[in-house]
């Protein structure tokens, strides 16, 4: 399942952000496995970056505010994000499979069942550099306006295209969810969106809408780890 959420930040933290991206140091080649380093030409924030911690507080607080995003993931853990850059000259990151397992600053590990890229740049700041997806449905074309995230499987083969003019911000990150399994993650996510719809229109105290949400927690209940 591929699903986009617009407006994940507020303009006034897409604007804080972006500043101290523009004043923050880089580095090439950290944070891929020994296969997906081949392919991968672009800039990182560093761990040992000032604004690093901060900016990860911000992007985590967002997300905990976004309940679609949520329901979509049902995220058990999140791997800090992680912030990067491509320019012309470090410009793409071509196709490659994320790893499975990531470690948490704890020293436990985080199985990447979901990646999400948080876009930070306008898609009229730059060239090329699109997010291709290639899933079940076929291969799929993503770049959105900035503040916006999309996620999708780890297991999905993707890249980055070459950014042939301008730069090329965002913010990516890795999570783990309480449903392993993607297909009956989606079809709770399809449930869970068509019940608050459904809330929205005929209240709280509907007595099929109460059975219906029972079923969708025991479904939970029945499909989660944790």
């Amino acid at each position: 399942m591929i699903v986009s959420f617009e407006n994940i930040l507020t303009p006034e933290e897409l604007a804080a952000v972006r500043r101290q991206l523009h004043s923050a140091e880089w580095a090439r080649g950290i944070s891929a496995g020994p296969q997906a380093k081949q392919v991968k030409k672009n800039l990182q924030m560093p761990e040992g970056s000032e604004v690093l911690r901060e900016l990860r507080v911000l992007v985590m607080r967002a997300l905990n505010r976004t309940p679609e995003l949520m329901s979509a993931v049902m995220p058990f853990k999140i791997i800090p994000p992680n912030f990067n850059r491509y320019t012309v000259d470090d410009s793409h990151y071509g196709k490659h499979i994320d790893s499975t397992l990531r470690s948490l600053p704890d020293g436990s590990y985080l199985r990447t069942d979901v990646s999400a890229t948080l876009f930070l740049s306008e898609p009229d700041e730059y060239e090329g550099g699109e997010l291709k997806i290639i899933d079940t449905f076929g291969e799929q074309t993503v770049k959105l306006p900035a503040g916006s995230l999309v996620a999708y499987p780890s297991g999905s083969l993707h890249e980055v295209t070459p950014v042939t003019k301008g730069e090329r911000l965002g913010c990516y990150m890795f999570m783990q969810s309480l449903i392993r399994d993607t297909e009956q993650r989606r079809l709770l996510y399809e449930m869970d969106t068509s019940l608050r719809k459904l809330r929205a229109q005929y209240g709280e105290q509907s007595t099929e809408l109460v059975q219906l949400t029972g079923t969708y927690n025991n479904l939970v209940r029945m499909w989660s780890e944790c």
